[in-house]
């Protein structure tokens, strides 16, 4: 049986010795990086895989409370899905102070994670990226190569319902302090998000430089363009009340598009890899 097979065989099983076996070595498979939650096709479009979500959401499932001990410090939580433990030929760098890594996350060669932050089950993070101080990565987000995810960014997850997309940070994006990316936002690559910006389902993101408005609809999630350089802004909202107080709301907004310059600028990362 392939281990899609054996996932789904688990709705029908009673048995929490065989189920226990299978989310195993199915989480297993997600931190080799083999099974993911989401992936790209060949026209660039993501797309979820609900099994993925259905062994996951097993895996609390089947669960049960236990003790797990790190020095002097001891937690709580369901023995199916423990932090995981990584060795030097692993080749991840993980600084000490309190960061964690759950089972059933991939972490490829290079990645570097300062302290504290967490990457929670089923989160996909390639190559080289950084994951800054105060930094979460939510369930089932996909991270690519070379992601900078500066301090206090926050990368939304997402397990239910099993088929929305979960967040996407695309090869080369720069997410800048104190961001949030939520409900299934796609950010492709080389954007910059700058510090402050928070991106939702109910977003608006205006394109200055091409006059767009991008937002979510029924059939495609919120998706910012390779690129984009995207800053916090304000809009008036309407109204004879907002209007009086001259109110405004948080609006994101497309400012430019990635060139030498804005390279330049962010260059420090490989000194710092």
């Amino acid at each position: 049986m392939t281990i899609e097979e054996r996932v789904n065989a688990i709705k029908n099983t009673t048995d929490r010795m065989e189920a226990v076996k299978t989310i195993g070595l199915f989480l297993t498979e997600l931190e080799k990086g083999t099974v993911r939650a989401a992936s790209r096709d060949e026209d660039g479009i993501w797309k979820p895989h609900a099994w993925v979500k259905e062994g996951i959401l097993a895996a609390f499932k089947w669960g049960v409370l236990a003790e797990f001990a790190s020095g002097s410090l001891s937690f709580i939580d369901k023995d199916t899905i423990p932090a995981r433990r990584f060795k030097v030929q692993d080749g991840v760098r993980i600084v000490p102070g309190g960061s964690s890594i759950r089972r059933g996350s991939y972490i490829a060669k290079g990645v570097v994670m300062m302290p504290p932050a967490f990457v929670n089950i089923g989160a996909y993070v390639d190559e080289e990226t950084m994951i800054d101080s105060h930094a979460l990565v939510g369930s089932c987000a996909q991270i690519g190569k070379r992601v900078h995810l500066s301090a206090a960014a926050q990368i939304g997850g997402v397990l239910e319902p099993i088929g929305n997309i979960p967040v996407v940070i695309e090869d080369d994006v720069v997410v800048g302090g104190n961001c949030g990316i939520y409900e299934g936002t796609i950010v492709r690559g080389r954007a910059v998000i700058g510090a402050g910006v928070v991106l939702t389902g109910s977003t608006p993101v205006y394109d200055i430089v091409r006059g767009q408005i991008y937002r979510r609809t029924a059939e495609r999630p919120l998706e910012i363009p390779f690129g984009a350089v995207v800053i916090p802004g304000s809009r008036p909202m309407k109204g004879a009340f907002a209007e009086k107080h001259e109110l405004s709301v948080v609006t994101p907004m497309i400012v430019k598009y990635r060139d030498e310059k804005t390279d330049s600028s962010t260059a420090l990362e490989e000194a710092l890899r």
